[in-house]
């Protein structure tokens, strides 16, 4: 069922990703500055970052990077780990990342309930999301990315 009046400018896809989590961080200020400093002076990119706060006052990090630079990024963030303070690394090596964009996203109510229903239907769970003015992202197992594009395509009007 394709959501006629919802039309995106389009769907943004990256493969060969790799997800990383950094969890259990005391919440204070410079956490975030460290760990994406630590990995910029190393040259890992994060095309993908989500962070959150949980109920006893914890912070968590999820990021993806390159599946090339996985190694060198968990090498990089157990040094890190420790300046922080965090509990855990955690990984997983064979993520995508999905995006629908289009303009005024933002002003849109139902856009994501859409997105995530129709990966819901195709029984693709979502691993961590991220969004921006006009962008939504998720995080989903690599294996299953042809079949997310052919459920987004199928939930949006698209150009």
């Amino acid at each position: 069922m394709k959501a006629e009046n919802i039309k995106i400018g389009g769907i943004i896809q990256k493969r060969n990703l790799a997800k990383i989590g950094i969890l259990a961080i005391p919440d204070r200020p410079g956490v975030a500055g460290a760990v994406f400093s630590a990995l910029g002076a190393r040259g890992i990119n994060c095309p993908f970052i989500v962070h959150t706060i949980d109920l006893d006052n914890l912070d968590s990090i999820v990021l993806a990077v390159s599946r090339q630079q996985l190694d060198e990024a968990l090498e990089v963030l157990e040094t890190v780990k420790t300046t922080v303070g965090a509990r855990n690394v955690v990984y997983e090596e064979a993520v995508g990342m999905i995006a629908i964009f289009g303009p005024h996203f933002g002003d849109r109510p139902g856009i994501s309930g859409i997105m995530f229903s129709a990966l819901a239907s195709a029984e693709i769970n979502i691993l961590a999301i991220s969004t921006s003015i006009s962008s939504l992202s998720c995080l989903i197992v690599a294996s299953r990315m042809d079949d997310a594009i052919e459920a987004l395509k199928q939930a949006f009007a698209q150009p």
